[in-house]
């Protein structure tokens, strides 16, 4: 039986992402801020573990606990809508600590493991807003365009280690609460500067008047799910029809 440890598993994609390990009959770590195991379906091969990814001791103490990990899904992540100007540097710090930082600091934690076992997978979940520039979101598309590079060239890293490194970029997802959370840290934070409350009207009608297909939680768990069990699969995978289209 394989291990995967994910974070991030309170809602949205990581709470699906775990489900989906379980059914297909893995061990699962699924990790969370404040522990909720009611969110999962009760099973022997179910662990749900508080984590922190901005805390090295909460880290350390998950992996520890978990045993042999064969794939880390780094999925935990914060959003952020703002104008640059909107923006102050302890929050683009907050942004980076949990979407950059705690996805270096995971990675960390898991690899000796893996070199010692000469095997594992690392599935970074990015974004596609690292596709095409966006306004009102350069501080969250910098954090995720950070993740991107430097999982490409730590994967040149670990390859004498048998160990794969991949990325899954998702596209626009309505059915999670990442928009609604973003917006609310903006509120909470001040609101957008007056210079630039047209442009985030303007903004928002656009996105309220999208057509387009969005992203599903079953396109970033099927792509997840590659990334975990495909050697084959690419260093990047767009998950949802919009994300696709953007990378194509």
């Amino acid at each position: 039986m394989k291990t995967v440890l994910i974070t991030g598993c309170s809602s949205g994609f990581g709470l699906e992402i775990a489900r989906h390990f379980l059914h297909e009959g893995w061990r699962v770590i699924a990790t969370m801020r404040t522990p909720r195991a009611d969110l999962l379906p009760a099973s022997e091969n179910l662990q749900v573990v508080g984590l922190d990814v901005r805390d090295p001791e909460s880290i350390r103490s998950a992996v520890e606990g978990a045993g042999d990990i064969d794939v880390l899904v780094n999925n935990a992540g914060i959003g952020w809508l703002n104008a640059l100007e909107g923006t102050s540097l302890d929050t683009a710090r907050d942004v980076f600590e949990t979407n950059t930082l705690g996805t270096m600091a995971m990675m960390q934690a898991v690899l000796p493991g893996f070199r010692a076992r000469k095997g594992g997978v690392v599935v970074n979940v990015s974004s596609s807003v690292t596709l095409k520039p966006l306004p009102l979101l350069s501080v969250y598309t910098a954090s995720k365009a950070a993740v991107n590079a430097f999982t490409e060239s730590v994967a040149l890293e670990l390859e004498e280690f048998n160990v794969r490194v991949r990325i899954v970029l998702p596209g626009r997802a309505p059915e999670t609460r990442f928009g609604e959370n973003a917006r609310a840290r903006m509120q909470g934070a001040g609101g957008f500067p007056d210079a630039y409350a047209a442009l985030a009207q303007s903004v928002f009608a656009g996105w309220a008047q999208d057509t387009s297909e969005p992203t599903h939680m079953t396109d970033v768990v099927e792509a997840v799910w590659r990334a975990a069990t495909d050697p084959s699969c690419p260093m990047r995978i767009p998950a949802g029809a919009d994300a696709v289209a953007l990378a194509g």
